[in-house]
């Protein structure tokens, strides 16, 4: 599938789980408002649609490809015999469970005690390490993702990130274009971010999804 496609939409009655095996995808839902927020992005081995498959209740989350995607398609019945039947497998999917909830502990806690650029910076490193390529020593984020994404993401107003972006541009740590950001000096970005690890090279993410 191509980007843009829809491969689950929120509110819809189905059971079915998506392994995705290539490809990058976005998790947005609705507010009451009807604004589309970015929940996470998604990438290779990782599993879509599980809790409706399990409760059996309407899907609380749009995924959208940002990418040219290919996914395994599970039916829920099947799913829920090998969760019943394969104890390694539903261990697996605690674990994945844990995982995500562990990470939306980092997310409030960088809501409440880093700066918006700040935070902008750790976002940037964590997606450049996750979906970027390396060109020199430069490494451009490859996801298609707008400036309202981007303020979701790091729970800020588009406006914010936009002065955000500006200030990073200014300080010669990256470059940007419609719905791309190349990192140009992760270096200055791994300051502003608390000093955490910069990218990985393409070979180290190649081979965390093995």
């Amino acid at each position: 599938m191509g980007p843009n496609a829809v491969l689950l939409r929120e509110g819809e009655r189905s059971g079915h789980v998506l392994f995705l095996e290539t490809g990058e995808v976005k998790v947005t839902s609705s507010a009451a408002s009807g604004k589309q927020a970015l929940l996470a992005i998604r990438g290779p081995g990782d599993l879509l649609g599980e809790f409706s498959a399990i409760d059996g209740r309407p899907r609380s989350a749009t995924v959208t490809a940002v990418s040219e995607v290919t996914a395994i398609v599970v039916p829920g019945k099947a799913f829920r015999e090998l969760l019943i039947g394969d104890g390694a497998t539903t261990f697996g999917l605690l674990r994945l469970v844990v995982g995500r909830l562990r990470e939306a502990d980092v997310q409030r806690l960088d809501f409440g005690a880093y700066t918006v650029t700040e935070r902008l910076a750790r976002l940037l490193l964590d997606y450049a390490g996750r979906y970027g390529r390396t060109a020199g020593d430069s490494v451009r984020i490859t996801l298609s993702l707008s400036q309202t994404e981007l303020a979701d993401a790091t729970g800020a107003s588009r406006e914010m990130v936009a002065k955000a972006l500006k200030r990073l541009r200014e300080a010669g740590a990256v470059r940007t274009g419609r719905r791309w950001v190349e990192l140009l000096r992760p270096d200055i970005l791994a300051e502003l971010a608390g000093n955490l690890p910069s990218v990985h090279s393409d070979a180290d993410r190649d081979r965390d999804h093995r």
